[in-house]
């Protein structure tokens, strides 16, 4: 009752390490906790923005504080859908393993589809280290090469598309497979950031299945059947993982912007940020 006549409030939050405090701004007083600090901003009624609710939370990175921008959540939108479109297109392409007489036409489009997915979700995603980033683009890129040498020099010529070319010619992995490997690396990063049980299984389902495929042509020790069984569980797999993302918190596939942002300032920036972050450790 005491708040009629407000039209609007605007919440501030921001994650502290220990000892943080709520602030009540445009009020007389000041409440102590534990968790956050929150201003209020009250406006009267006829204001502009009635009506509206603000909320914008600050969290505390290793070289300071950051907040998520639009710009940021189109890039992990991006990111996910880059994903889901890898494993939507892989998913239908493999089940022509399952269905032989379907999508003969289509499983090449598919795996253009899938790739640029791929590609798309290597060219956004979040590894603070930035030479595995680059690393993993880099063997897309010679996926991408390797796949396109093999349709066009190897495929085409024999009249097949590009799926069933490597399935009849499993040497064909040494060029397609650092596509595949890029596919590796990204999963096992999200396994070991998120603890997500699909993605480490797929860790070890992609390379299992590849290079037994390309050890089979001299040892002959994987037949069909297991190689079904593996693409079965991939394709699940894959489906799984990209369907979840969508189910974390945005902030979860930024990470701790603050490294990213530090890593972009020149050498004497980021000196002097350490500088001073130093100071405040020694003063608190």
């Amino acid at each position: 009752m005491a708040l009629r006549g407000l039209s609007a409030v605007a919440v501030t939050a921001s994650i502290r390490p220990p000892g943080p405090r709520f602030r009540v701004d445009s009020g007389t007083s000041r409440i102590p906790s534990s968790g956050c600090r929150i201003s209020v901003r009250c406006k009267a009624v006829g204001e502009s923005r009635q009506g509206s609710l603000e909320e914008t939370v600050v969290y505390e990175g290793i070289y300071g504080p950051w907040t998520i921008d639009d710009s940021d959540v189109r890039e992990v939108i991006l990111y996910r859908s880059g994903l889901v479109t890898a494993a939507a297109s892989f998913v239908v392409a493999g089940s022509a393993a399952f269905f032989p007489d379907t999508l003969k036409q289509n499983v090449d489009l598919l795996y253009v589809l899938g790739s640029g997915g791929l590609g798309l979700s290597l060219l956004l995603i979040h590894i603070y280290v930035s030479e595995i980033k680059r690393a993993l683009q880099a063997l897309w890129g010679l996926g991408v090469v390797g796949s396109a040498t093999t349709y066009f020099c190897l495929a085409q010529p024999a009249n097949k598309n590009l799926i069933q070319y490597v399935v009849d010619n499993p040497s064909a992995v040494w060029l397609v497979g650092p596509l595949f490997a890029a596919l590796t690396g990204l999963v096992f990063k999200e396994g070991l950031c998120y603890a997500k049980l699909e993605a480490g299984l797929l860790t070890f389902v992609i390379p299992i299945l590849l290079l037994g495929h390309l050890k089979n042509l001299q040892t002959g020790l994987m037949d069909d059947g297991v190689k079904l069984t593996l693409l079965a569980s991939w394709m699940t797999l894959f489906v799984i993982f990209a369907g979840r993302k969508f189910t974390q918190p945005i902030k979860d596939d930024i990470g701790d912007k603050s490294v990213f942002m530090f890593n972009s300032l020149p050498g004497d920036e980021r000196k002097a940020l350490l500088e001073k972050l130093e100071q405040q450790k020694i003063q608190n």
